[in-house]
């Protein structure tokens, strides 16, 4: 853990109406002291607990708990924009259901609903509230955003009961910040390739042989290497999304083949190759450059097939060199991606199934097994797109790591 990795960051801290918000004066304090700088937002029932002049002190900031007060209109959104990290701590049972529905009437939620910062929300609340269905299932739907919880801890409550719903200790949060900052840049230096989206293949000028795939699971994954600090050539097939990272550079592309040829072209700079495209398998054997007309007859379209873009990528891998693929499957998911791996000289193979409900293409949630060379696999629950990129880089820097130690 580095020393520094909250050096010069920006903290932006949310404190909502618990009786665990003094605690958060001695995280201000913390922050402070690992030389962050903290701004702090309030909502009207927190300042029952703890005065604001206090957390105003310690921050040499001031702290908002309208979004409109004397003064006029406070900024949500530029605070949003300032941060390089919200912390909301404690976050009671009716915070967390505002920020999970959406529901703006404080000045915490319209930060939250503004940042494009990593968000980190730390509960506190009494054991029956905690284990309420309510409450777990607004602590899934924040986490399937792509916000981080930290867990509440046990031990004795105010209410006097004992059990889980203790607001994680302030040296907790701190090192999980530290952590966070600590590992953001990981791929600092490295250059990432990419292949996301379908691939469309002309039968004549309006009719292709395509898939369902939207190009989110590849998207996501280059945004969190690019995030992680990696520059990144993005191979994307047809898709009305696309990335917002400035070190994301996009190769559109349409058929296999182009994508075939400007992978083949980029993957020799490359340190890490992702094949997360969903690429056609087979193309027509013949386009026809003018449409085809009904002529009484059922016209028949023969297909060839288009070039493996992983198998090649698999021959032609340097040992410095990792590739990754991707698996969609629909019956013996397992079996099938672990051939794969094998076939195609693959250090790592993501599995998906499209017998797992909300996995697959279009949905804003995948559920993957993650496979390696020595048919170890680790099998992760039904997230968000966002949370499984960042599964997937987190398994390939490990194997870098692993791999650098054994030599």
């Amino acid at each position: 853990m580095s020393a520094a990795a909250l050096q010069n960051k920006k903290i932006l801290l949310g404190i909502t109406g618990s009786i665990a918000a003094y605690k958060a004066a001695f995280l201000t304090r913390l922050l402070i002291k690992a030389g962050a700088e903290v701004k702090v937002l309030m909502t009207p029932a927190a300042t029952q607990f703890i005065s604001p002049l206090t957390l105003s002190t310690l921050s040499k900031h001031p702290v908002f708990t309208e979004v409109a007060g004397a003064e006029g209109w406070n900024n949500h959104v530029e605070l949003g924009l300032w941060a390089d990290a919200m912390v909301i701590a404690p976050l009671t049972a009716a915070t967390l259901g505002k920020m999970a529905h959406g529901i703006c009437d404080n000045m915490i939620v319209a930060a939250y609903l503004s940042a494009r910062c990593p968000v980190f929300f730390a509960p506190a609340m009494d054991v029956d509230m905690w284990h309420h269905p309510s409450t777990q299932e607004n602590i899934q739907r924040l986490q399937g955003f792509g916000n981080h919880l930290i867990p509440v801890e046990s031990g004795e409550l105010a209410s006097g009961l004992s059990g889980k719903g203790r607001l994680a200790e302030p040296e907790t949060i701190l090192d999980i910040l530290h952590q966070h900052f600590s590992s953001e840049q990981v791929l600092k230096g490295k250059k990432v390739l990419l292949t996301a989206g379908p691939t469309y293949e002309a039968i004549d000028p309006v009719r292709f042989i395509g898939n369902r795939s939207s190009g989110k699971m590849g998207i996501a994954l280059a945004e969190q290497a690019a995030a992680l600090g990696a520059a990144v050539d993005l191979i994307l097939g047809p898709s009305r999304l696309s990335p917002k990272n400035p070190n994301i550079k996009v190769h559109t592309v349409e058929s296999a083949r182009e994508m075939y040829e400007a992978a083949i072209a980029l993957f020799p700079a490359a340190d890490i190759a992702i094949m997360a495209a969903a690429v056609s398998d087979y193309r027509p054997e013949k386009y026809h450059s003018q449409k085809i007309k009904k002529q009484g007859e059922v016209p028949q379209i023969l297909l060839v097939e288009n070039p493996d873009i992983a198998a090649t990528l698999g021959q032609r891998k340097r040992a410095d060199q990792w590739l990754v693929g991707f698996a969609l499957e629909t019956q013996d998911a397992i079996t099938n991606a672990e051939k794969k791996l094998k076939k195609k000289n693959l250090d790592l193979i993501v599995v998906n199934s499209l017998e797992d409900v909300g996995a697959g293409f279009n949905h804003d949630t995948n559920r993957i097994t993650i496979i390696d060379q020595d048919n170890n696999y680790t099998n992760f629950e039904l997230k968000s797109k966002k949370a499984v990129a960042k599964d997937v880089l987190a398994a390939i820097v490990h194997l870098s790591e692993t791999a650098q130690r054994a030599s």
